[in-house]
């Protein structure tokens, strides 16, 4: 069987080749061999490094930082806050989309899966890859975080710039920890969950951040991000 390392894509490698070599990550290694072994864990294991598939480092216009996959079984696709092709679209991206809507004026999405943005620029990171069934947060501290702080590191190192979306405290913390602000754009709201979606429509009605984040990357040359699925 491949290790971890193999998985990640060769346009990322480079970047985390440090992140691959950390004693962290060899935990996390054998932490997911045993996992895949003897629960089912969510994404496939293809699709595990699905975000940095999608949108190697040269393409990074903006970034969308999650907290983990679905847990559910056929929903996580690898991307954040994102569902497979044909999937019912959960409570907290159907606030996303509300507030998109109001925000750029696009059509409702019917669509959970969330490829199209990824394509275009949108890195959509959880802070942690891998996921239980129906046990959120089981892979927790288990090695991911250093990784993906490590993406995060080397994407706030790019020329940018770079509009970093922060949906929620947790997201807003690791970002600003890592990101110069003076450099790229950060962007706040509260989390869209279902608990909190009237507070995140609310915010971006107010504070327009998808529409900011377009005028902000056309005043750069970067243009626009086609926010319609």
């Amino acid at each position: 069987m491949s290790t971890l390392a193999d998985l990640v894509p060769p346009a990322w490698r480079d970047a985390l080749g440090t992140a691959m070599a950390a004693e962290s990550f060899a935990a996390l290694d054998t932490f997911l061999t045993s996992q895949w072994q003897t629960a089912s864990v969510f994404p496939a294991r293809e699709k595990v490094f699905e975000a940095l598939s999608r949108t190697p480092p040269s393409n990074v216009k903006a970034v969308i930082l999650g907290q983990d996959p679905y847990p559910k079984a056929g929903d996580a696709n690898g991307l954040a806050f994102s569902v497979s092709p044909g999937v019912k679209t959960p409570a907290s991206l159907r606030n996303v989309f509300k507030g998109l809507v109001i925000d750029v004026g696009i059509t409702a999405p019917t669509t959970g899966d969330l490829s199209p943005w990824a394509d275009r620029g949108v890195l959509l990171l959880n802070t942690v890859l891998t996921v239980r069934e129906g046990e959120a947060n089981s892979h927790k501290k288990q090695g991911w975080e250093p990784f993906t702080e490590s993406v995060l590191r080397h994407v706030a190192a790019l020329p940018g710039p770079i509009v970093f979306f922060c949906f929620g405290k947790p997201a807003e913390a690791m970002v600003t920890k890592l990101v110069d602000a003076t450099k790229h754009h950060v962007l706040v709201t509260p989390h869209p969950s279902p608990l909190n979606g009237t507070a995140f429509v609310d915010a971006v009605a107010k504070d327009t951040p998808f529409s900011k984040a377009n005028a902000l990357l056309t005043s750069a040359g970067r243009g626009p991000i086609d926010w319609s699925l």
